[in-house]
């Protein structure tokens, strides 16, 4: 695995994470400990995907900004396969 489909996957992990987490937060609202690693990989899968944003192309549209050239078409369509 090359390091942008290594980059992708990590994305991938952290995001399930963060869903794992945030279904919980919503039956335990005032778990402290569950928040702080919520914010915790938050923050991580935000520099990540600005990481990978910058050396590949935005996975996000609020990350497609560029100085030189609209880089948002540059990522491959889903029937093209993952990080083509």
């Amino acid at each position: 695995m090359g390091n942008k489909e290594q980059l992708y996957h990590d994305i991938g992990i952290v995001s399930f994470v963060l869903t794992e987490l945030s279904l919980y937060l919503d039956t335990h609202p005032t778990d402290r400990n569950a928040i702080e690693y919520f914010n915790h990989y938050n923050r991580i899968r935000h520099q990540m995907i600005k990481e990978f944003s910058m050396k590949y192309f935005p996975l996000t549209l609020d990350l497609a900004e560029s100085n030189k050239e609209w880089r948002w078409g540059d990522a491959p369509l889903p029937w093209e396969g993952v990080c083509a």
